[in-house]
């Protein structure tokens, strides 16, 4: 099945139908009106897989993947359109230009922590860039997998892009393929198969991982409104989201009362019976679920530590000072799980964060403008916000992704579109005037040819 679905797409790209703009707004457009005809669906499916509220399924799955089309269907015409640039000197008279084509058939693996969001916007830049594609969503998510696959049965054509539902062998199946680019989110260990994968076809790819993502709360911060915005950035989705602040590096003197303040906002947001709480998402797999509980043993709670087997429940739990060597620290939590780590000197930081290079997010909290400005041109890391935790996803003028472990390229808005595009460049030269300096026999002494710049 796999093989004849790559074939038909190669041959419908041959077409050169996907190059023109009208085709792909159309079709942008259709997708756009289906997903709002389906989304009490698509938020029911959200729930059926990890009880997802849905405020959250609106807020961080479909309104955003609808701000990605309406932003593409706006602006699809104008990224196409070849981006003219200064002529070189050397080639007078001549015109020069970039211009965008798509590369062809792309493959896109999606997650299982925002099922829909992060299946269906990279979709958006892939499609916006004329190519076609063919989607393999989670098989951990299975509601929402089988809805992304309707709504794209009714929108698209398979030759244009299609869905392939299935577990490891169907993704083992996909990479054995020939793709002009591939589009993965999910862990590091997979992103490696990934990539080794592609390297076979000396194929493209974006690789949008994870991270051990710090989130720093100095002495002059806002320590209310800090524990308000932390709190809520990290137990969103039960805290299964790649940007959430993973540990707290708090100054000591403010230790306490950050403490107090996260219970409390905790507390406020999911009540004191949590767990019946309309606003509290599940964990999303069985394997998962057991990690985070081992994550526990051994470790100072200072709230929460609850949970449910036969529901996937964990309560939003706050660690008090682990060890680095401990399981909890190893790498990324992806849970309802937060580390509180103090620190009295500056110096101290760079033990924690140096400890987990390149994290996909950094956050720091301080009303210190130099604090700020160093920390954020110290360290290297995928995106970051000041004062906040999570926002910077939802500008479309930012990219978004990884450096290094964390991840390969940046997506969002026109970002995605260029990210799917081959650039290629063209210089168009006049035919009425030819300067003989470059042709055989070369007449010119030795001595004047470095003085001449560009010559070619």
């Amino acid at each position: 099945m796999v093989k004849h679905l790559v074939a038909a797409q190669n041959e419908f790209f041959a077409t050169q139908k996907t190059k023109e703009v009208s085709y792909r707004k159309y079709h942008l457009k259709k997708l756009r009106q289906e997903i709002l005809d389906q989304e009490n669906a698509i938020c029911n499916a959200l729930y059926a897989d990890f009880k997802k509220p849905k405020f959250e399924s609106l807020a961080t799955e479909t309104q955003l993947v609808l701000a990605e089309l309406k932003h593409a269907i706006k602006n699809v015409r104008s990224w196409r359109e070849p981006q003219s640039v200064g002529a070189s000197l050397s080639n007078f008279p001549s015109k020069d230009w970039i211009q965008a084509e798509p590369y062809g058939k792309v493959l896109i693996i999606s997650p299982w922590n925002y099922p829909f969001m992060l299946a269906i916007a990279p979709l958006v830049g892939a499609l916006a860039a004329g190519n076609t594609a063919i989607l393999k969503p989670s098989e951990f998510s299975p509601h929402t997998s089988k809805m992304i696959a309707q709504i794209i049965q009714k929108v698209f054509p398979p030759e244009y892009v299609t869905v392939v539902e299935g577990g490891v062998e169907v993704s083992a199946q996909l990479l054995k393929e020939k793709w002009e680019y591939i589009f993965f989110t999910g862990s590091t260990r997979v992103g490696k198969i990934v990539y080794q994968s592609a390297a076979a076809h000396l194929t493209p790819v974006t690789l949008e991982l994870s991270g051990k993502n710090p989130c720093i709360v100095d002495e002059t911060a806002s320590v209310k409104l800090a524990a308000k915005r932390i709190a809520w950035g990290k137990f969103i989705n039960a805290g299964q989201t790649c940007i959430a602040p993973d540990y707290i590096l708090v100054h000591k003197s403010i230790k306490d009362s950050l403490i107090d303040h996260l219970k409390q906002n905790i507390t406020q947001f999911y009540g004191k019976e949590m767990e019946t709480s309309e606003n509290f998402a599940r964990i999303a797999t069985k394997k998962h679920y057991q990690e985070l509980k081992s994550m526990l043993e051994g470790q100072t709670l200072l709230f929460g530590g609850s949970f449910t087997d036969d529901d996937l429940y964990i309560a939003p739990t706050l660690v008090d000072e682990p060890a680095l060597d401990s399981f909890i620290m190893e790498g990324e939590i992806f849970g309802p799980i937060l580390p509180i780590i103090s620190y009295e000197e500056e110096s101290e930081l760079h033990d924690y964060i140096a400890k987990y290079p390149n994290p996909l997010a950094f956050y720091i909290f301080s009303n210190d403008k130099k604090f700020q400005k160093r920390l954020m041109n110290q360290y290297s890391f995928g995106g970051g916000t000041i004062n906040d935790v999570v926002v910077h996803i939802s500008n479309t003028n930012l990219p978004f992704g990884g450096v290094g472990q964390s991840g390969i390229g940046g997506y969002h808005g026109k970002f995605t579109f260029d990210l799917f595009s081959h650039h290629k460049s063209v210089t168009k030269r006049g035919t009425w005037l030819d300067v003989p300096l470059r042709y055989a026999p070369y007449n010119i002494p030795l001595k004047w040819v470095k003085k001449i710049k560009h010559l070619f």
